[in-house]
């Protein structure tokens, strides 16, 4: 009888956690839709351009502050936001990011944009599906990648000023590495996370769903853009 309640506890954890991802990707989905439509827009209209990037590093600061600020919100008060304040927050957020990325279409070429996202998607579900259905604990490795990805920031920090392309070449590679083990690691992570959910509280899912999916919607466009880096051509 034991064994049957066990067996009946790890089905309806499981359930619950299919439900959850189910939820984080499609979430995730609508980012980087909002994102890409965000961005071909912005790009296309001179005015908007002109609006961002025109201002020179007053537009670009204000953008920065609003891009890095939207999600610390999110994840700082998402027990205090009802679901659609959240909702509205990580739509928000994914759209202003597709603005602040607008310049990566300027940059490169369409055919690169297009090849390093197909990597990206490539790349990204592999080690997702990987992350779902390993049996290894991988939160060593994610400690590893995060230790890495902190030097791979204060790397780039520096390279602002040296401006030292063989050094750019060296972070964007350490940074598809990185950003390729974060996305199994957190799918690992979330999906245990999702086993521990309520059962039938929409709001809670709803929002721990949204927090999922801007953990990996960040894994995602990080990797993307460390790619194109590689494998872009420029106009």
């Amino acid at each position: 009888m034991e064994d049957l309640r066990r067996t009946e506890s790890l089905s309806r954890s499981a359930s619950v956690a299919s439900v959850y991802m189910r939820h984080v990707y499609n979430w995730m989905t609508l980012g980087l839709v909002v994102t890409a439509l965000a961005a071909w827009f912005t790009a296309s209209s001179p005015t908007l351009l002109m609006l961002l990037f025109g201002n020179g590093v007053v537009g670009i600061i204000v953008m920065a502050v609003a891009v890095i600020g939207l999600p610390m919100l999110l994840t700082g008060a998402i027990h205090r936001l009802s679901a659609g304040a959240a909702t509205a927050i990580f739509v928000v957020y994914s759209a202003l990011m597709g603005m602040f990325l607008s310049s990566v279409l300027l940059v490169y070429t369409g055919a690169s944009v297009f090849s390093a996202f197909a990597i990206t998607a490539g790349t990204f579900a592999g080690m997702s599906l990987y992350g779902t259905v390993t049996k290894r604990d991988l939160s060593g490795m994610g400690s590893f990648m995060i230790m890495g990805l902190w030097g791979v920031i204060l790397a780039a920090l520096v390279n602002i000023f040296l401006q030292n392309t063989m050094l750019e070449f060296v972070i964007s590679a350490l940074s598809v590495i990185i950003f390729t083990g974060l996305t199994a690691y957190d799918t690992q992570r979330l999906r245990a996370f999702g086993e521990g959910m309520p059962m039938g509280d929409g709001t809670a899912i709803r929002r721990g769903a949204l927090l999922g999916a801007l953990t990996l919607y960040l894994d995602f466009i990080n990797l993307f853009l460390a790619i194109l880096r590689l494998v872009g051509d420029r106009r």
